[in-house]
């Protein structure tokens, strides 16, 4: 499959942020190219690529993870303070 050159900049896909839970801890998930990265959430626990690659599975670990009390996968990496809700915040529009 041939790619045609439309003169403009390829748009950059890449994501650091947490679909499921909005940590952004600075870790690529998804490469420039809309790629997963397989990496771990911290907080939430999902991996990059499994299980967050369509909304409505995003939407349904987020009810079950916040519906546990949303604990920390890895708890020593909570920070001091954290708030919940506001971390939900940085969701990305598209991933609400």
């Amino acid at each position: 499959m041939q790619v045609e050159d439309t003169g403009q900049p390829e748009k950059d896909l890449s994501e650091t942020v947490c679909r499921v839970c909005g940590r952004d801890d600075g870790s690529l998930l998804w490469d420039r190219h809309g790629v997963p990265q397989y990496v771990i959430c911290d907080c939430c626990g999902i991996e990059s690529g499994l299980g967050d690659d369509h909304l409505s599975k995003v939407r349904e670990t987020r009810g079950h993870w916040v519906a546990q009390g949303a604990p920390w996968d890895v708890p020593k990496n909570r920070p001091a303070g954290w708030d919940v809700l506001e971390q939900l915040s940085a969701i990305p529009a598209e991933w609400r």
